[in-house]
């Protein structure tokens, strides 16, 4: 039997989780705070264990011919042009992710953010005058709500950069 890759990644980071979740026991507690210190590391780790055993159930539960490769045989031979067609999307958005993070200071998170998830889901979508309009309101939507959830909730200020002052 052999056993898929997502199996393997989806073990490993339930090990992960359990190393760290251990390890969240050396936190030192403080005594100003209103949670302790140990509460947001655990909640991460708790989620990304969850969806790690998500995925581990999904490749248990995956059909054997679900594994084979679905990339055309021209992109698997194709040398470096085949990779970089392969992992274009991939590409794409690191390349995105790295311009907002050289724009922050000048462009700050509210419009950084918002651009970089516009351009996120333009360039992965079809833009069409539709989708865009789409992918406009989600980005304001979820920069927006990401921020005030952040500034009124959390009582953490976000970089403003030099555009936009709030």
């Amino acid at each position: 039997m052999r056993v898929s890759r997502d199996a393997i990644v989806a073990v490993l980071l339930l090990a992960f989780c359990g190393v760290m979740w251990h390890a969240s026991y050396g936190i030192e507690l403080k005594n100003y705070a209103s949670l302790q210190s140990t509460v947001w590391p655990r909640i991460i780790l708790g989620a990304l264990a969850l969806f790690s055993a998500l995925m581990l159930a999904a490749a248990i539960a995956k059909p054997r011919w679900a594994d084979a490769e679905t990339t055309t045989p021209t992109e698997r031979d194709a040398g470096v042009l085949g990779w970089l067609l392969h992992y274009r999307n991939a590409l794409i958005i690191y390349v995105l992710f790295l311009a907002f993070l050289l724009t922050l200071p000048k462009l700050g998170m509210l419009l950084g953010g918002g651009l970089f998830v516009f351009l996120s889901l333009t360039a992965l979508g079809r833009p069409t005058p539709r989708l865009i309009g789409v992918h406009a309101l989600v980005a304001v939507l979820a920069i927006g709500g990401m921020w005030a959830i952040f500034t009124f909730g959390l009582g953490v200020i976000l970089p403003e950069g030099e555009l936009i002052r709030l």
